[in-house]
């Protein structure tokens, strides 16, 4: 029988899909935990069902525990950490605002990236990466440019530094400024108080400490973020990302709800299965276990004879350690090493990292004893069977 088909049916598509199992400690996403994956498997429900709009609203209680904050406005963005962002400065920032950006790693370059695009007056702070900024240091940068908007990231997973917090709202606040924190590598992973540090703005990720698939971002809105996002003069760039249609889809605007997109549905079990199993273990034991975890990986990679890539043990990341390159190495041949021989993934740098450092990240179900005790044999394996340059 003849057919007017032009294009046939891709052979890859007739066969089974297959995806090996690797152990993913690098800087994320991490494995899925069995009762995650079950939840994704659920039947899937319409976007504006009334069971789907319970999960949401556990959804929403548990972003408030794990971000620490009581905000009305508080939801998941149907997308990855980066669509968080967006969110955040397409709703806070109109054209011509000052905004400034703390830059000491690929997370503070791609939030200028975003603030840039949308006609902002970007303004820049810089550290070298592996360093994080001092109180000194922003109010400095605060009384020069005087910005509506300071974004600085708590966990950067480029560099594997954590920045301290404590203080930085008031600062900001002292200058009529909102504070915007990128949290995507370290919820759950490391301290983190929205309400009592003063943040307005503070989003993360699913597929680190929160152990689900990508796809689904938590973010929070204090209540002076909301004024200035309902008072604006201009509508956002992005329908997807307007706030106003989104507060109302999250019921935070004590509204009847209306349809704005067909959220992830299968992403929103596993969300709200991650936030149960955080709630269920308490996010002070989550955070204890973080960085004991971290201790002990490198306590175990100085005994191989490498150097962390963040020299203050104060500033090291508990979620995403990175070592310096060893010398004579190439990364790359460490990495594939460790995939082709040991099924394990780390990875190396990411932007202004990129060549000085590898990256293992220990986050939520992957942050176990036989994971350091795994990676290490892997690390060492590889060291020994890596060619290395003379020097």
């Amino acid at each position: 029988m003849s057919s007017s088909l032009q294009v046939k049916p891709p052979s890859n598509l007739l066969v089974p899909l297959h995806v090996p199992y690797k152990l993913l400690l690098g800087p994320g996403p991490v494995n899925v935990p069995p009762r995650i994956q079950i939840a994704g498997t659920l039947p899937v429900t319409g976007p504006t069902n009334p069971e789907l709009f319970q999960i949401m609203d556990d959804i929403k209680q548990g972003i408030q525990y794990a971000f620490q904050t009581q905000n009305n406005l508080t939801l998941a963005v149907s997308g990855s950490g980066h669509c968080a962002m967006e969110t955040a400065f397409f709703n806070v920032v109109e054209k011509g605002d000052i905004v400034l950006i703390a830059v000491k790693g690929i997370w503070g370059e791609r939030a200028a990236d975003i603030a840039g695009r949308i006609g902002a007056d970007v303004r820049y702070l810089s550290k070298p990466v592996g360093e994080a900024f001092t109180l000194t240091e922003v109010e400095k940068a605060l009384a020069e440019h005087k910005p509506s908007l300071f974004f600085i990231t708590h966990g950067e997973s480029s560099s594997g530094v954590l920045q301290p917090l404590d203080g930085m709202g008031d600062l900001c606040h002292r200058y009529n400024c909102l504070l915007l924190v990128d949290s995507v590598a370290s919820l759950g992973g490391a301290p983190l108080y929205m309400d009592k540090q003063g943040i307005d703005i503070l989003y993360s990720g699913s597929q680190k400490v929160l152990n689900a698939p990508p796809g689904t971002a938590p973010i929070s809105f204090s209540e002076s973020a909301s004024k200035k996002i309902f008072s604006r003069k201009t509508k956002p760039p992005s329908l997807y990302l307007d706030l106003k249609w989104l507060a109302n889809y999250w019921g935070c605007d004590g509204k009847p709800r209306i349809y704005h997109h067909t959220g992830p549905v299968t992403n929103y079990f596993s969300l709200r299965e991650g936030l149960a199993i955080l709630a269920e273990q308490g996010l002070e034991c989550s955070w204890a276990r973080h960085r004991e975890n971290a201790l002990k990986l490198h306590k175990g990679l100085e005994e191989l004879g490498l150097k962390l890539f963040v020299k203050d043990p104060e500033l090291r990341l508990p979620t995403v350690t990175t070592i310096s390159v060893p010398i004579g190495y190439e990364w790359k041949d460490i990495t594939t090493y460790m995939m082709k021989n040991h099924d394990i993934e780390i990875t190396g740098g990411l932007g202004p990292s990129t060549g000085k450092v590898l990256r293992i990240g220990l986050m939520g179900y992957n942050s176990t004893q036989p994971n350091i005790d795994r990676v290490l044999i892997a690390l060492r394996d590889a060291l020994q069977h890596c060619p290395k340059n003379k020097m």
